[in-house]
């Protein structure tokens, strides 16, 4: 079991578990309709599985095993997608999307190596979106207009969770503070990674941390990112205070994506340049895929914020250590 497993002191689920089934199905109404008008998305369908071979599937901080099985009509190996983050941008490129249309979808995911705990299941549920944009966008004041609408949407989302449910009380601030990852370390050197999310979270109550994936002054990386989909100097991560947890809570990864540069630069600098191989890796070389932003947006998580809640494991089902499952029930907490 996880070691970081956080059971606060005295916790009573607000709402039951049938008012939880019903409030998770009308977060998850209100909040994509919101998403869709905010950002301009169209919602379309995605594969839970994709070929070995094909290059698409995410390999996130390229560590993690995929879930990887043989199909009996098929002569290659399938897995389990991680992320849709090279699928989307295929996609926009396939159905003809131009600059100012995006689409959502909702990806379902095994992530095996996934250490669980109050925030962390090896099911994986998010929305995924992305959208075309023009060159003269990929910038950063373009990337935190898009992370503004993102936040209105979910703090929009909260206030129509609280009129319907009012036990629930605590608010979203829709104002989000924005700072590189490099300021990060420099306010708070002495810190870990983390221990920096929560403390600038704790303060500002929504933070976006941009600039992801590189080597910082110390020579430490604030956190892993797969070379190939963000650009590392136009990415981030949305984050909300819990208060619940009393802790920072992140509930987006995204950014602007690679174009033909920053692939390159950043396949080296990973040493992935084997990668070039693939289809997705070429078409985007070859300034064939459209230009995109787009990112995911965890449902569970989502939810378990908006409805006040200690664990993930109370707002979707999956699988936990027994020994979770004990000290979970021992403070009222119940997993699914």
């Amino acid at each position: 079991m996880s070691k970081s497993l956080y059971l606060p002191e005295g916790y009573k689920p607000i709402l039951s578990l049938r008012e939880t089934q019903h409030a998770i199905k009308y977060i998850k109404d209100i909040f994509q309709q919101a998403l869709a008008f905010a950002v301009t998305l169209d919602r379309v369908s995605a594969p839970l599985l994709v070929t070995s071979n094909s290059g698409i599937n995410d390999d996130l901080n390229g560590t993690e095993r995929k879930v990887v099985f043989d199909i009996k009509e098929i002569n290659t190996d399938a897995e389990v997608v991680q992320s849709l983050a090279k699928w989307k941008r295929m996609a926009l490129h396939r159905y003809g999307y131009n600059p100012g249309e995006g689409i959502y979808t909702d990806m379902n995911a095994i992530r095996r190596d996934d250490d669980t705990d109050n925030t962390h299941s090896i099911f994986v549920d998010q929305w995924d979106w992305e959208k075309v944009i023009t060159k003269e966008q990929r910038n950063i004041e373009f990337l935190k207009e898009t992370v503004r609408y993102i936040v209105k949407a979910i703090a929009y989302t909260k206030r129509k969770v609280n009129l319907r449910y009012p036990q629930l009380t605590s608010q979203i601030c829709d104002t989000p503070y924005f700072i590189t990852t490099q300021e990060l370390e420099d306010m708070y050197p002495h810190n870990t990674p983390k221990e920096r999310e929560r403390l600038i979270t704790q303060k500002h109550k929504t933070v976006f941390i941009m600039q992801i994936g590189n080597r910082l002054a110390s020579g430490e990386k604030h956190d892993g990112r797969a070379p190939d989909y963000d650009d590392w100097t136009l990415n981030g991560d949305i984050l909300f205070w819990d208060d619940v947890l009393d802790n920072a809570l992140e509930i987006s990864s995204m950014g602007i994506r690679v174009d033909a540069d920053s692939l390159k630069k950043q396949l080296q600098e990973y040493g992935a340049e084997d990668r070039m191989r693939f289809e997705y890796h070429k078409m985007i070389s070859e300034n064939i895929l459209p230009l995109t932003i787009g990112g995911g947006i965890g449902q569970s998580r989502l939810c378990m914020l908006l409805l006040e809640k200690a664990h993930i494991g109370e707002v979707q089902s999956s699988l936990w250590p027994d020994e979770m499952i004990k000290k979970c029930a021992e403070r009222g907490i119940t997993l699914l």
